[in-house]
């Protein structure tokens, strides 16, 4: 983020019409309507998103111990996600721009079929600031992201609307790559994107349950999980405007998104509601050295990843 300023489903859901006509018991009634079958969201095993944040520590402890916007790690991260995305069959971009006198990059990954005039994006910031490897901030948003793209290939899901995922870059430097996207594009195709889900830090080590109060349809859709596994949220506020929904927001884009807190202190009513440590912060290692792969909640990190896929499901069918 930038610095400033299971109740799961396991099988396929049918929706279907119900009438009295159904029963066949009315002389002449027309048959019932078949049933629409209606994909259910998988579970993303945190096992996986974990494997990619070990990767992209290797790359920080590789590359000066960061994956900063202008670094060797940071194109060395970029480079591995896009590899993981092209192996899965995506079509990917790598979108170039100028931040600090340092070329930064983009990733842009669609996945073919849907209508491409509904699109529905989920996206993270995939840089890290230089004093760390920056592992929950993003590196946990970057890779529940990715193993909801290499899901969606896995399953061969084709959803009515178009999916598009994202990896920004220079996020820390002022939300430059993903304002730079977003200026890029024409208004008509501003206007294709029906919702775009922004995951940053979704695995603090003293976690609190946030959710963006953006559009309310995206809302609704991560309480909606959250209710349904038991788990309470909050409204976010700490970064309202800080994360790269906030140039889509700005563009009239809907946005919403997940968040599990940084700098703030958690309080006792917090700690009654979601556990953990009150009188610390959410992420004691934010924008510092210490933020590794140590520094991530596995429960935090399985919740948000699984809410992240159900959300992409839900508003692309």
């Amino acid at each position: 983020m930038k610095l400033s300023v299971s109740g799961r489903a396991t099988a396929t859901a049918v929706v279907a019409a119900a009438s009295l006509l159904a029963t066949g018991s009315i002389a002449g009634a027309a048959p019932a309507p078949e049933p629409v079958a209606i994909a259910a969201a998988p579970d993303i095993p945190v096992a996986n998103v974990k494997a990619h944040l070990n990767q992209l520590q290797s790359i920080a402890t590789a590359n000066g111990g960061n994956r900063a916007h202008g670094r060797t790690g940071y194109r060395a991260s970029l480079d591995y996600v896009k590899a993981k995305l092209d192996a899965a069959g995506f079509t990917t971009t790598i979108q170039q721009f100028t931040a600090s006198s340092r070329v930064g990059y983009n990733l842009i990954a669609d996945w073919p079929g849907g209508d491409t005039n509904q699109v529905v994006m989920a996206g993270a910031h995939l840089d890290s600031v230089t004093s760390g490897a920056g592992i929950n901030d993003n590196g946990t948003g970057s890779s529940a992201v990715l193993e909801a793209a290499l899901t969606v290939a896995r399953t061969g899901y084709q959803p009515t609307k178009h999916l598009r995922f994202a990896w920004w870059g220079a996020e820390e430097l002022g939300l430059v790559g993903s304002k730079y996207y977003v200026n890029s594009l024409s208004s008509t195709n501003r206007a294709r994107i029906s919702g775009y889900l922004n995951f940053d830090m979704i695995g603090s080590p003293n976690p609190g349950y946030f959710v963006y109060d953006d559009d309310p349809a995206i809302e609704k859709t991560f309480k909606d999980y959250f209710a349904g596994i038991g788990v309470a949220t909050e409204i976010e506020t700490e970064g309202d405007g800080r994360s790269d929904h906030a140039p889509f927001k700005s563009a009239g884009v809907p946005v919403g998104g997940l968040f599990t807190g940084a700098s703030r202190t958690k309080t006792a009513a917090q700690v009654t509601k979601w556990g953990g440590t009150a009188g610390q912060a959410f992420d004691r290692c934010y924008h510092s050295s210490c933020d590794t792969t140590a520094n991530v909640n596995d429960t935090a990190l399985d919740r948000n990843a699984d809410a992240l896929a159900y959300a992409v499901w839900t508003l692309s069918q």
